[in-house]
């Protein structure tokens, strides 16, 4: 449906940042821990995909399913490490993360190709470029349903569950024999797989990568915007957030040039989001058609304290009989 290849090739950016959201929020959305540093596990995945086509000769897609294999064996040190803090101290350390990796990317010349970047070799050569953009847009809305399918069941799993008592409160969860850092691990393992896979598709449809976007921290901010604007705890938000942002970011490049409005654009959508709809569209478009639609049922739920307040006054009522 697209008129011009500029179109669809924005499309395909789009839905890799679909893909990016979904994937940061299978660690932000099930466990509230947020991280600005997910563009290190993008860029891992981008970079060993680059690496294992020109060093080792492996095919395209062979190489993109090891580079997820790699980023899942760097994650769990890194993981278990960073997941004895919480709050803003895990925040700084997902961003010491990706700035490391950054300035790793750009100093080993001779192995990732520094500043200038590295080559990945097209994994459909005999395609012309809109044909190359309509293959890619199409294995980029694959990943992200095989990501969609994964969120629906670890949701509805005992396994979900767990994460999302981490999420409300992580020291009862653990009172309660939840195994709060397995849990927290195994989500972030899964989440670093899934945004390295997206940043491995990624080089194998643009080619060039730069470390500097590669690793960048602004990237991962872009991936928390996304998933906050939708709403974190639905399956379908950062989806949304990916196709409000990702949109807006492409127009207002196409508008701006080499401006940097868009970023002045991006952090005004984010203050909005956080001052209106701290909890994302759906879950404020959902709570606005039950407060205006009719109502289910005639029984209206307890909130803790009002519980707390009519046990006390029973309690009161009973000592005055």
């Amino acid at each position: 449906m697209a008129p011009n290849p500029y179109i669809l090739s924005a499309g395909v950016v789009v839905a890799s940042y679909a893909c990016t959201a979904t994937a940061w929020n299978f660690m932000g959305g099930f466990t509230g821990y947020i991280s600005l540093g997910h563009a290190a596990f993008f860029g891992l995945g981008a970079y060993a995909t680059g690496l294992l086509i020109r060093d080792l000769s492996w095919p395209p897609f062979v190489a993109w399913l090891g580079a997820g294999a790699v980023v899942v064996l760097i994650t769990i040190p890194v993981g278990i490490a960073a997941l004895r803090v919480r709050g803003a101290s895990f925040v700084i350390v997902s961003i010491a993360f990706v700035l490391i990796l950054l300035l790793v990317s750009q100093a080993w010349k001779d192995f990732t190709g520094g500043s200038n970047g590295l080559v990945v070799p097209r994994p459909f050569p005999d395609l012309l470029r809109p044909e190359h953009h309509r293959v890619f847009f199409y294995l980029f809305v694959a990943l992200l349903a095989v990501m969609l399918l994964v969120w629906w069941v670890i949701d509805r799993s005992r396994f979900g569950a767990g994460l999302k008592a981490v999420r409300e409160d992580e020291d009862k969860a653990q009172a309660l024999g939840v195994p709060t850092r397995d849990y927290k691990l195994v989500a972030y393992l899964v989440s670093a797989l899934f945004t390295g896979l997206s940043g491995g598709m990624y080089a194998l449809w643009f080619g060039d990568l730069d470390p500097i976007f590669q690793f960048s921290i602004l990237l991962g901010a872009y991936m928390v915007l996304m998933a906050l604007l939708g709403g974190v705890r639905h399956l379908y938000g950062p989806l949304l957030g990916a196709l409000i942002v990702g949109g807006a970011l492409e127009y207002f490049k196409l508008e701006y040039g080499d401006t940097q409005l868009h970023l002045v654009a991006t952090a005004v959508l984010l203050g909005v989001v956080v001052l209106f709809t701290p909890n994302g569209i759906i879950p404020a478009a959902t709570d606005l058609v039950k407060r205006f639609g009719p109502q289910d049922s005639s029984i209206r739920e307890m909130t803790a304290a009002e519980l707390l307040e009519r046990n006390e006054n029973e309690a009161r009522r009973a000592a005055d009989e």
